[in-house]
């Protein structure tokens, strides 16, 4: 049932975090495992390294052959990586040994290859050298049945080798939640169009694909909606096999704001709160078309960047089982603030650190919804509660961090 009452943001987040659980798992080629979620711990399958190996160039030798230096022992053979020594290594041989070749039965140290000559056609040995030393042993860095990755991770780059190296061609990951993405508005065109008077580009489409993706979602343009009644329900009747909807603009209370009635006239749709206690934002909707949650987001390109900040990267965390928290951190204010209203309020800022570590953050002098290059030069988000007192500069405030690549 829909309330009408101005949500405070925490509460709004609360409320659509509810009604999302966590996505189930696929199977994954590591190919393409490149920041996915795995959705299991990953136990190594086998051991590395395999076998004994060689850390340096050099000869593999019995230390109880090199009694005293300098020693003169013959050479037999030679292991490298992908081809080793398969005789074992009998007393008074040494066999020639590069770094990752396997260590031959029998070695129990190397010998570098700068501690020694070739003297009569033999190897002589110059530099006593210790026992095991530079063989790296049978599961130095890991062992068959030894865990790896942690469930709920995200897979970087490092642990894409890893998981190779452990022994997977495949993984389980949390499955990617799928978008679906509504821009409202007779006045947009696509991105590449040269605009007429009068009309803009959908340039919040492409913003919220971006940070979809890069949060873990697979966004879909489900295209831009026209400003009429009913234009909600008729694109998203062909609109199936999707986790989420989100649309941008129509939830305002013009007279061509259709989105939010589409939603309470419809008996497929619910609409769970229109409006939160939030600047920018305040048209912030929520609901479901069927069974598919909807978020509705403002229209204006900052407001839209902010909300899907506080709600949608919240949303794709949960799809994914990850926590869905914010990051929060701390700065000092570098200008006088003036008291907030009953409104919780969000400031484009930009932040510094200085040589001691020390860290500030300045507002934007202007904090227009709809300037949008302003939210590009900003690092953060400087919250101000409602109803905050007046500030002086040199204060400590509370300031939102940006999700990477937003």
């Amino acid at each position: 049932m829909q309330n009408n009452t101005l949500l405070s943001v925490s509460v709004a987040r609360e409320k659509i975090l509810q009604g999302i659980s966590p996505l189930t798992s696929e199977k994954c080629s590591i190919h393409s495992a490149h920041n996915r979620i795995v959705a299991e711990d990953l136990i190594a399958l086998i051991s590395h390294p395999a076998q004994a190996v060689s850390a340096m160039d050099g000869y593999a030798a019995r230390l109880s052959d090199i009694v005293t230096v300098p020693t003169l022992l013959p050479k037999v053979g030679t292991s490298r990586a992908g081809c080793m020594y398969e005789k074992p290594l009998l007393a008074g041989e040494l066999v020639r040994i590069f770094t990752g070749a396997v260590i031959p039965d029998g070695c129990d140290t190397i010998v570098l290859q700068e501690d020694t000559e070739i003297v009569q056609g033999k190897i002589q040995i110059n530099e006593q050298p210790k026992l095991g030393q530079y063989i790296r042993k049978p599961g130095l860095d890991f062992l068959a049945g030894q865990k790896i990755i942690t469930k709920l991770s995200q897979l970087t780059s490092r642990s894409c080798a890893l998981i190779a190296l452990a022994g997977f061609s495949e993984v389980n990951v949390i499955k990617k939640p799928q978008i679906g993405i509504l821009t409202s508005g007779d006045e947009l065109v696509a991105p590449g169009q040269f605009p007429k008077p009068g009309q803009l580009i959908n340039s919040n489409n492409l913003l919220l694909s971006s940070l979809i993706r890069s949060s873990g979602g697979e966004p879909f343009d489900l295209g831009i909606l026209p400003d009429k009644p009913g234009a909600l329900i008729e694109k998203l009747t062909n609109s199936t096999d999707l986790d989420l909807i989100v649309t941008t603009g129509g939830a305002s209370v013009g007279d061509h704001d259709f989105i939010a009635a589409d939603i309470k006239n419809d008996p497929n749709t619910a609409l769970y709160f229109w409006k939160i206690a939030m600047r920018p934002g305040k048209p912030l909707l929520f609901g479901k078309y069927k069974n598919t949650p909807l978020l509705g987001l403002p229209g204006n390109p900052v407001s839209a960047g902010v909300c899907s900040v506080l709600f949608l990267t919240p949303i794709i965390k949960k799809f994914l089982g990850l926590n869905p928290n914010l990051s929060y951190s701390n700065a000092l204010i570098t200008q006088d603030l003036t008291k907030n209203d009953k409104r919780e309020e969000y400031l484009r800022a930009t932040l510094f650190e200085n040589n001691e570590g020390i860290r500030y953050v300045t507002p934007a002098s202007i904090q227009d919804s709809s300037m949008l290059a302003i939210l590009n030069k900003a690092d953060c988000l400087i919250q101000r509660p409602a109803f905050a007192p007046k500030i002086k500069r040199g204060s400590v405030v509370s300031i939102l961090n940006f999700p990477n690549l937003f």
